[in-house]
């Protein structure tokens, strides 16, 4: 497999970099981001029964990730929503080591570019461990996904996994990899 350009930045330049910041002496304690989850609800497919429109989101899921995504389905029926036991919902993806840093490059350099009136992600959005999540309201952002023949337009959630202690560190190694925050 072929190192990714970001995988040789942060063995290179990112390690150093936090270890010098956060008084690191360890090189095993320096944050890293551990992998990546994107999922998909699709919660037009439940309401109008129509199974396809989760066929076609869980496709693009697998253009945007390079692998095949799982079907995740509702864990209890609740009767105000429509939605039964165990009925398919969205999919979901789980990313880690060379796939997970191309996915990165994919979504720094060339996604989020493509975002119109872009001013960066919001910096609020770390759950007090070290982790970042990340909405994006289309799919069509992703160079992989054809403009013409998407049926529906379907947000996704993305979260970043890291091993950072706090979100001060953890808010500095996405900085580092290239991650555009929003300057507050």
């Amino acid at each position: 497999m072929t190192t990714t350009i970001l995988k040789e930045k942060y063995s290179k330049e990112i390690v150093p970099s936090l270890m010098k910041k956060f008084g690191i002496k360890n090189i095993m304690q320096v944050p890293k981001v551990q992998k990546i989850v994107i999922n998909v609800c699709v919660g037009k497919a439940a309401s109008e029964n129509n199974i396809k429109l989760l066929d076609i989101a869980a496709e693009e899921l697998g253009l945007i990730s390079g692998q095949k995504p799982a079907i995740t389905r509702s864990k209890k029926a609740i009767s105000n929503f429509k939605l039964r036991a165990d009925q398919p919902l969205g999919a979901k993806v789980t990313l880690r080591g060379d796939k997970m840093f191309q996915f990165m490059e994919r979504l720094f350099m060339v996604a989020f570019p493509r975002i119109r009136d872009f001013r960066g992600v919001p910096t609020r959005s770390f759950d007090g461990r070290g982790n970042y999540t990340l909405g994006l309201k289309e799919q069509i952002i992703f160079p992989e996904i054809n403009f013409e023949s998407v049926q529906s337009l379907h947000g996704m959630d993305i979260t970043f996994a890291t091993t950072a202690n706090n979100d001060e560190q953890a808010k500095e190694l996405l900085k580092l990899l290239g991650m555009p925050f929003r300057n507050n």
